[in-house]
């Protein structure tokens, strides 16, 4: 268990000749907490942190351009981001981790069990999509409206990001089906990812739990901490998993 008055620490890596940002805190099983687009590890999850390093080690990183971390040249990639995670916990010496990702950093976790399994225990995922056709029609009109020819900033990337990744050879609902640790799929039934996608996703993966949250946007880590909290941490600390019958 943390020690009372344990607090947040930030630390520095270099990851493929850039700097990363991470946060620590906690003592016990680690969980990776990986944050949504534009956005950073200690916001992204904000009503999670502390709870969570109640009972465990938790590590957020910030991803290139983002919170912390300096932006770098070129277009941003989620497979870039996703070997820029890996590296961390390769230097950081973890592995069979607990990840919990939330919309870019859900595609994230994904690939990291894909690509990754031996860093990966457990993933949950929430507000996650594929390929950019899981994005609800007002969403994707949004963000065509918003596209530069020269993305530039962060924003300018990003909303090129969405709109063209993940490509089918970063992950796909066929790359889903070979995935076997435990996923909990959570998702707000008022998205910004259609319910539909969501449900191929849940039935891609063999190993999979659904949690659709009533009343609830993309925002479900900061918009429903009471009622996920308690049911992500079911999930890590599920001792079986329940059978057909079950």
């Amino acid at each position: 268990m943390t020690q009372a008055g344990a607090i947040t620490t930030g630390h520095w890596t270099h990851v493929h000749g850039h700097r990363m940002y991470y946060l620590v805190r906690g003592v016990g099983p680690t969980v990776v907490f990986l944050h949504g687009g534009g956005d950073s590890g200690a916001h992204s999850f904000e009503h999670q942190l502390d709870v969570f390093a109640e009972h465990h080690q938790i590590v957020a990183p910030d991803q290139v351009g983002q919170g912390r971390t300096p932006e770098v040249s070129g277009p941003l990639s989620y497979t870039s981001m996703m070997q820029d995670t890996a590296a961390l916990l390769h230097s950081l010496k973890l592995k069979h981790v607990d990840i919990i990702g939330f919309s870019d950093g859900g595609i994230l976790a994904l690939m990291l069990a894909l690509r990754n399994p031996e860093l990966v225990r457990r993933v949950v995922i929430s507000g996650v999509n594929v390929s950019p056709e899981g994005l609800t029609a007002e969403q994707l009109e949004g963000l065509r409206a918003s596209q530069s020819a020269k993305p530039k900033t962060i924003d300018e990337k990003l909303t090129q990001l969405w709109l063209t990744s993940p490509t089918t050879s970063e992950l796909s609902l066929e790359l889903l089906k070979t995935i076997q640790q435990p996923v909990l799929v959570v998702s707000g039934d008022r998205d910004a990812i259609t319910l539909e996608h969501t449900l191929q996703i849940f039935h891609s993966l063999p190993k999979a739990d659904l949690c659709v949250l009533p009343a609830t946007d993309h925002g479900t880590f900061s918009a429903r901490p009471e009622w996920l909290n308690p049911i992500i941490d079911e999930f890590l600390n599920r001792v079986t998993e329940p059978g057909p019958s079950d």
